[in-house]
Order: structure tokens, then C-alpha cells, then sequence
């Protein structure tokens, strides 16, 4: 192993550019001009420097293999250790959060395992009220979060669905209330999971993604393991 550049990519003896697909650590400004770090970014690139840095290591893909920058998507193994997965490592010492892409959808359920057992005892991020679990009754704060990676808890009070794409309105104003947005080409691979999101009308889940501020506060939702339904009434 040659370099740590962050909590979530590393660079291979190699020269191959590796982010670790699946979760997402605290940032670093890495020369980005007027970045703030984010909190404990520093804390999770030595904490995968610990676990990784010189040792030999097993690299496998779950999905798309590299990403527009080149850099390779995929999970990390030890070599002399392979039962131990470098991301569920990282995720359990709640120093990552779990990060899914529509074409990178491999061994979610595990990680998001090991993310609720560290949220729970409050483990490395999960102390920081920067990354705490945000309401989706209390749009307002959820408006000022507009940029940044969120997680949601809120029960869905109506879900419709208008011109292809499906909305779950957490409030009866919906343009003011938090809503969840899905499209069509995510509604796809809800119908290949299975999964019918207009039965969410009622449900307490927990959504993570992106906030932007359009007619309120809202994520929009590309695959299904962004919603996870905590109650169904």
C-alpha cells in the first residue's frame, strides 16, 4: 500500500487510484481552496492508514468499476487477514457513513448493519451533532443543511405520483415540508427490487442523500437502499 489520501481513497503500489465504494468519510479540503474539513476527517484517513497502509491487499467489485476521475470503485480486503473488509471496519468504527450508488449496490445491507450498531453507541462521527440524523418534520433546519449529505428520519404523511417520478411528502405544505423525490429511472430498480415506494404512505424510514432546497427541502432518491423503512404504521 502507497499512500492514504482520505478516510475513503487510497492510492495501490501500483499507481491505481482506489475510492472505496459503499461509504463515505468525512472530507479533507486536498487543495480544494476555501474547503472546510469536515469533522474527524482526519480521524478517519489515520484510521484507514492503521489498517491498511503496508500491508498487501485484495481489491473486488460489486458493481461499476471506476469513476469518471479514473479512480477504481471497489471493496478492500486484507491480504494476510480477508476476513476483514476494510469498509466494514472503517463504517463500524463510525468513522464513514454508509454511501450507495445505483450502479454500485453490493453488500449494502452489511454495511448499513455495521452503521446502526455504531450510530447506536455513538462511535467516532456519530458523537459530532454535525452528522446527527436530522428530522424531516423541522424543514426549516433541513433548508439550512441544503448541500450536504444527510441523514432523515421522518414518517411519510403522503406519497403521489405526478409526470413519472414519485413524492414522499413528510408535511402538508409541500412546498415548504421536507419531500423525498424518486424518478423514473429509479422506479426501475424499485420494480426490480420489488419494491412499490406509493406503499411508504404512512411508514417511519430513514433516507440519506443529497439536500438541495426546491420547493422546500428534499433528497432525491436513486435506488432503493436510500429509503430504509424503520415502521411500516
Amino acid at each position: 500500500m502507497q499512500q492514504v489520501t482520505d478516510g475513503d481513497t487510497i492510492v495501490l503500489d501500483s499507481g491505481l487510484v482506489v475510492r472505496l465504494i459503499g461509504m463515505q468519510a468525512p472530507k479533507l479540503p486536498l487543495g480544494r481552496d476555501g474547503f472546510e474539513p469536515w469533522p474527524m476527517a482526519e480521524d478517519a484517513r489515520f484510521a484507514l492508514e492503521a489498517l491498511v497502509l503496508g500491508k498487501g491487499v485484495h481489491l473486488a467489485y460489486g458493481g461499476e468499476q471506476s469513476d469518471r476521475h479514473g479512480r477504481a470503485l471497489g471493496h478492500l480486503y486484507l491480504a494476510d487477514a480477508p476476513a476483514i473488509w476494510v469498509q466494514e471496519a472503517i463504517v463500524g468504527q463510525g468513522l464513514a457513513r454508509v454511501y450507495p450508488f445505483p450502479d454500485n449496490r453490493a453488500c449494502l445491507l452489511e454495511l448499513m448493519a455495521a452503521e446502526g450498531k455504531a450510530r447506536a453507541m455513538k462511535l467516532g462521527i456519530w458523537s459530532d451533532p454535525f452528522y446527527t440524523v436530522r428530522r424531516a418534520d423541522q424543514p426549516e433546519v433541513l433548508a439550512g443543511r441544503s448541500g450536504h449529505y444527510e441523514l432523515v428520519e421522518g414518517r411519510v404523511l403522503k406519497s403521489g405520483k405526478a409526470g413519472g417520478r414519485v413524492f414522499l411528502n413528510f408535511g402538508r405544505y409541500w412546498k415548504e415540508d421536507f419531500t423525498v423525490v424518486i424518478d423514473a429511472r429509479a422506479l426501475r430498480l424499485f420494480g426490480d427490487s420489488g419494491l412499490d415506494p406509493l406503499v411508504l404512505e404512512g411508514a417511519l424510514v430513514r433516507v440519506r442523500g443529497w439536500v438541495d432546497d426546491r420547493d422546500g427541502p428534499r433528497i432525491e432518491v436513486t435506488h432503493p437502499e436510500q429509503i430504509e423503512v424503520l415502521a411500516t404504521r
